[in-house]
């Protein structure tokens, strides 16, 4: 029929907002360990912009001896990594905070895992000549508008971040084209993004178009009003971006408010990770936090990705129960039972709690 509208591109996906298109994934729905384009959560400030790949350009200027412009077919033919990420949105599971959190208020699912292919940031960098002095690399994105809520921003500006030199000369910091093998979606940055594997998704700044090198620390709104937490020095709070995911599972089966048979074993089941850190358990509580008893792990470990895990329960009695899963990482960090609201809305990974009906 001419009037039917054509198929959504993000099938199943939960609308939380649509302008700009912020998008959730159903987490219940969880089954793959590397997502299709069209599962993973969208996260957008502004409008998607409108790019062509044939007149798209990164300008890599600022602290560097031969600043240079890079076209997306050059970018192409250089040497290209693939690897997984799994990227988190930083405020992922606000819904979950008391009283209301400001912002969008996603529950488990803006996360997602999936392959990335694209030229390390660090050759770019290294063609360039960074000079000695250089601090940060200030990456900024072509999508942009004003901000009309708290805390405003004086007329239009645009995503930028930044990235300390450490981090952004790591092998892994990609500037990215292709997710699974396919080139970016508009909504996930085409014609050219970053990705930055082990850190939360703001720090992967979509539509890149332009990289600055600078001697000083980048205070802009994304790196300072918003995206940052307060950190505690000789007991006064500071202001510092967000960086690296924290260790986190979350469980995907059974979904909150589901009906679970008696007797009967069930599989619960779930995905973890630890940002630049690794993921060596998960545990699994029925008492409250009283008792855990040891998750299985799936798979191999793959660097940067998500793990996933079950556990097998077999509920003796009828009513409510409430399960809840935690996972501790290589350098020994577990999950919290409580949010530090120090974080503000930000880096939110108590201890995964849901609630289901035996029966």
């Amino acid at each position: 029929m001419e009037n039917t509208p054509p198929p959504s591109p993000f099938p199943g996906l939960i609308t939380r907002e649509q302008e700009p298109l912020n998008l959730e994934l159903p987490f219940p729905t969880l089954t793959e360990p590397v997502l299709p384009a069209n599962r993973l959560f969208v996260r957008s400030h502004f409008p998607v912009p409108a790019l062509d790949a044939a007149t798209w350009q990164l300008r890599i200027e600022g602290a560097v001896s031969q600043p240079f412009t890079l076209s997306y077919d050059e970018l192409r033919q250089l040497p290209a990594t693939t690897l997984q990420a799994t990227l988190e949105c930083a405020g992922n599971g606000r819904a979950r905070l008391t009283p209301k959190a400001k912002g969008l208020l996603w529950e488990q699912g803006a996360v997602g895992n999936a392959e990335w292919t694209g030229v390390p940031l660090s050759a770019l960098l290294a063609q360039a000549g960074v000079a000695p002095d250089a601090l940060e690399v200030i990456c900024e994105g072509a999508d942009q508008g004003t901000m009309n809520d708290e805390p405003k921003a004086p007329g239009v500006i645009a995503f930028a971040r930044s990235l300390p030199l450490a981090k952004a000369t790591r092998p892994e910091v990609l500037v990215a084209y292709l997710l699974n093998g396919q080139p970016l979606p508009p909504e996930h940055g085409f014609p050219v993004r970053l990705v930055v594997p082990g850190w939360y998704g703001m720090a992967s700044v979509k539509w890149l178009n332009k990289l600055t090198i600078s001697t000083e620390p980048y205070a802009g709104y994304w790196q300072t009003l918003e995206y940052a937490y307060w950190q505690r020095h000789h007991g006064q709070p500071t202001l510092v971006p967000v960086a690296e995911m924290q260790v986190k599972a979350e469980i995907a089966r059974p979904a909150l408010h589901e009906a679970v048979p008696v007797g009967q074993p069930y599989r619960v089941f779930g995905a973890a990770w630890a940002g630049e850190s690794e993921v060596t358990s998960v545990e699994i509580s029925l008492d409250q936090g009283k008792t855990w008893q040891p998750a299985r792990l799936l798979g191999a470990a793959v660097p940067f990705a998500w793990r996933f895990w079950e556990y097998s329960w077999t509920p003796a009695a009828p009513g409510r129960h409430t399960l809840q899963a935690r996972a501790t990482d290589l350098a020994g960090r577990t999950q919290p039972t409580t949010h530090d609201p120090d974080r503000r809305n930000y880096m939110i990974n108590k201890v995964a709690s849901v609630e289901v009906f035996v029966g």
